[in-house]
């Protein structure tokens, strides 16, 4: 029987469901992910938001495994990355950004002490073989991820130990060796099969790889350092930057003297002046034709060396010359005794800018030791039919080399490299999903970026004022040697610093939707769920008013028009 409205009966039980109101709307909800910023700028790949949400809940053993599953090295990393996801993140805005690489390094360091299993499986010994060569970051991840994806990982390295760069050249007070062999031994046990001292070229040929294994990933790193000289001239003792910082990870000694000027504005020169420094020598100058990182700086013309490297250089007395160039060596006999230092600056020439000297500048500075620190390049020896005499290899996004079926490349060998350990880790997992579908005979794979969520969409009424947690830094005078300067962050204090996050553009079950509605329209399955998806849109009651959208804080639901 029909139902018969009259005036007093429009509020009985049910009858407001007759009217469709939806039918009035020229706009609708939906719902929208977007990439936070700190993801889309992680050369690694992390979703620091996706496991920042599990430590906000408790879950730090799922956070952990949230973040292992890209990236294999958090202990490390959050320790050396130079974290852009921190420069990124959007409550940098609002008041400081999150602590994203010290909420990574607990994680990795609960993991250690907690004895967390990666949540990975042996491949069977049936399964397809890859051999990964060189054991840098960019070669644990992609051995770890190919492992991940069944494959049995046969990883050759010419150290007697893992880790590459990671280990030889990382000072101790950066990278304790103690956290880097438990996370590096850890990793190995997942099934990867580590072979030292083998080195490609002398111990076993590429063909050979080719020949025994379906796949051939290569992660040699930059081990030749750049060839250096003022116009030709060299000193007689001279000694280069990354061959004097591993002697001194390695030895614990370097060449004593008075004063030194160090040439580079990278990680290396920086982590070399202050390793002299502890080594006693009295001056210690960074001379480099760029400018000091500062938000009014652009990325291009700012020192690659990390940020707070510099801050920390300089607190312990390195005297870095900024926008110069040596011009000549002031030589007795072959001994340097001083440099002749230019004012350097960026100028429009032929559609480029150039670097170039600003004649009438000239100063000199003594020095008995000038250190080149100028950057490296691949050794070719062993891969020379594939490098063609260039200094990297030419690879596409996913490491692959055109006309070589089967072999890959990553981290610091490849063009275009970012030189950190979180971009070679970023090449290790990419090669692997490449890996995964040339064995499998499928399409290359893709990048889904979604697009990032800007400041703006974010409703701020919703959020509290907070200040970031504050580690424990090593006052000047007591780095006297291997001591590790940045301490960690508490578990409380990382449970604080993971209520500060935005969440950007990801639900994270606010109900604002659901209560704020007027016309009742969102519908809240019995199901508990953080991404957005317990929350239904009954599109025949919407009318479109897009307060749901307005209401919510992390700019997960969207409007659009009516088609």
């Amino acid at each position: 029987m029909a139902l018969i409205l009259t005036r007093g009966g429009f509020a009985l039980p049910g009858t407001s469901l007759n009217f469709k109101t939806g039918t009035w709307r020229v706009q609708k909800p939906y719902h929208r992910h977007l990439s936070a910023p700190c993801h889309a700028v992680c050369p690694a790949g992390e979703d620091a938001q996706a496991y920042i949400a599990k430590v906000d809940e408790g879950h730090f053993q799922q956070a952990w495994e949230t973040l292992v599953a890209v990236n294999p090295l958090p202990a490390v990393t959050g320790r050396v990355c130079h974290h852009p996801c921190e420069s990124a993140c959007n409550r940098g805005q609002f008041d400081e950004p999150l602590a994203i690489h010290k909420i990574e390094r607990l994680l990795g360091d609960q993991a250690i002490e907690q004895g967390w299993a990666y949540p990975v499986e042996k491949p069977r010994k049936s399964a397809l073989r890859v051999a990964v060569v060189g054991a840098g970051p960019a070669g644990l991840s992609a051995a770890y991820h190919l492992v991940r994806r069944g494959y049995n990982v046969t990883l050759f390295d010419q150290l007697p130990e893992p880790g590459g760069i990671l280990r030889t050249a990382l000072p101790a007070y950066r990278l304790p060796r103690l956290v880097l062999d438990a996370e590096v031994g850890r990793l190995l046990a997942v099934g990867i099969d580590f072979r030292p001292h083998h080195r490609l070229g002398r111990d076993v040929s590429l063909d050979e790889l080719k020949a025994d294994y379906s796949a051939v990933f290569l992660g040699p790193g930059d081990q030749k350092s750049r060839e250096w000289s003022i116009d030709g001239v060299v000193q007689r003792d001279l000694h280069v930057g990354l061959d004097l910082l591993k002697e001194w990870v390695a030895m614990g000694s370097v060449p004593q003297c008075k004063s030194v000027a160090i040439v580079g504005g990278g990680n290396t020169a920086i982590d070399l002046s202050r390793i002299l420094k502890r080594a006693g020598v009295g001056e210690v100058h960074v001379v480099t034709h760029q400018a000091l990182p500062g938000p009014d700086i652009p990325k291009e013309e700012a020192m690659s060396a990390i940020r707070r490297e510099i801050d920390q250089a300089l607190e312990e007395g390195v005297v870095i010359h900024t926008h110069r160039g040596i011009r000549r060596l002031i030589l007795r006999g072959e001994k340097v005794v001083g440099v002749e230092l230019v004012h350097m600056k960026k100028m429009e020439k032929g559609g480029k800018k150039q670097t170039i000297a600003f004649e009438g500048t000239e100063t000199v500075l003594h020095v008995d030791q000038v250190i080149p620190a100028v950057g490296q390049e691949v050794d070719p020896f062993g891969m020379e039919t594939l490098l063609h005499q260039k200094n990297a290899f030419e690879v596409d996004h996913w490491g692959r080399i055109a006309g070589q079926d089967g072999i890959f490349v990553g981290g610091d060998a490849r063009t275009g490299s970012s030189g950190t350990v979180s971009g070679a880790i970023g090449d290790g997992r990419r090669a692997a999903e490449a890996i995964d579908a040339f064995l499998r005979e499928d399409k290359a794979p893709e990048e889904n970026e979604a697009p990032t969520l800007a400041f703006e969409r974010l409703n701020l009424n919703y959020y509290e004022h907070a200040p970031r947690q504050r580690e424990v830094v090593l006052p000047v005078d007591k780095r006297l040697g291997c001591e590790e300067i940045e301490g960690g962050l508490s578990i409380s204090q990382v449970s604080l610093e993971a209520r500060r996050c935005f969440s950007c553009g990801n639900c994270f079950a606010c109900d604002n939707c659901w209560t704020l509605c007027p016309d009742q329209a969102v519908l809240k399955t019995k199901e508990l769920a953080s991404d957005g998806s317990h929350y239904v849109f009954d599109y025949d009651y919407c009318k479109g008013c897009g307060l749901c959208a307005n209401e919510c804080p992390c700019g997960f639901i969207a409007v659009e028009e009516e088609i």
